[in-house]
């Protein structure tokens, strides 16, 4: 059975070596949930010219993306939190882990790594779409 974590981080493109170190660290290294072993997946880039998005232009972002599986999330983002990213503002963490219906975003700010949107509402909000669930 699989636990499935959906991940994108977007960085300023003189932090590729970091983002690369992060994909490499979460193959290989990266504590799983609940369960002995290492390493849940990796990252790939999303936002290369070779990639499909709709319109017609290629993005002017650097987005990299993976599906972890049993992710030990808060290692994962304490690992992204103390990497020497040389542009730390322009760093966005996307996450939306298992039975979540929307990314959590997260940002370094002051050396730490904060959820900015959404705090609030979660899946538990009356005005969510239960039936979706």
């Amino acid at each position: 059975m699989s636990w499935v974590t959906n991940v994108m981080v977007s960085i300023d493109s003189n932090d590729r070596p970091n983002v690369e170190a992060l994909s490499e660290w979460l193959r290989t290294e990266a504590p799983l949930r609940d369960r002995s072993g290492r390493g849940c997946g990796f990252l790939c880039e999303i936002t290369a010219e070779d990639t499909a998005w709709g319109g017609w232009k290629y993005p002017e972002c650097d987005v990299w993306a993976g599906a972890l599986n049993h992710a030990d999330l808060e290692a994962v983002l304490d690992h992204i939190a103390r990497m020497p990213w040389r542009c730390p503002n322009a760093l966005q963490v996307f996450m939306m882990d298992q039975e979540e219906a929307f990314f959590r975003v997260s940002m370094l700010r002051d050396g730490e790594l904060r959820q900015y949107a959404p705090v609030t509402p979660d899946e538990e909000d009356p005005d969510f779409c239960p039936d979706d669930l």
